[in-house]
């Protein structure tokens, strides 16, 4: 799909490309969706939460895409890894959190794992890509 940044495609080549727009990347739109998903389900749940569970919810949320445009906008592919190293991490939070909210009896999106399973699935391969470019590019 022309627009799209798929790392598999690149991940022979010696020297590769990063992406010419942060909004080409397919993880840093999911991200987006995702924010979109949580701020609506962190909405329904009890008032007593708007500054806990619900706030801490939505900033590990929010920092999935914001670390990945950081990580692009060096232009730099061992710091693009490392600030996408630290989306990953967020993700990882968000399941975490999820898990508290459903032991809570608050309401989680019923396709929460899948998704986030998706995403962290695309976000490791495109750390794992950017690794391998970022080796290739100091020999």
């Amino acid at each position: 799909m022309r627009g799209s940044w798929d790392p598999e495609h690149f991940f022979s080549m010696a020297s590769a490309p990063t992406p010419d727009t942060v909004r080409n990347l397919d993880i840093w739109r999911l991200g987006i969706r995702l924010v979109k998903s949580v701020y609506e389900v962190a909405g329904t749940w009890p008032k007593q939460e708007t500054y806990g569970l619900a706030a801490q919810v939505r900033r590990a949320a929010v920092s999935v895409p914001a670390n990945i445009a950081e990580g692009v906008g060096r232009h730099s592919h061992a710091d693009t890894a490392r600030f996408v190293q630290i989306a990953l991490g967020s993700l990882y939070e968000l399941d975490a959190l999820f898990e508290v909210a459903a032991e809570l009896g608050y309401s989680a999106p019923p396709d929460r794992h899948a998704r986030l399973e998706e995403l962290i699935r695309k976000t490791s391969a495109f750390i794992d890509y950017q690794r391998r470019a970022a080796d290739n590019e100091r020999r």
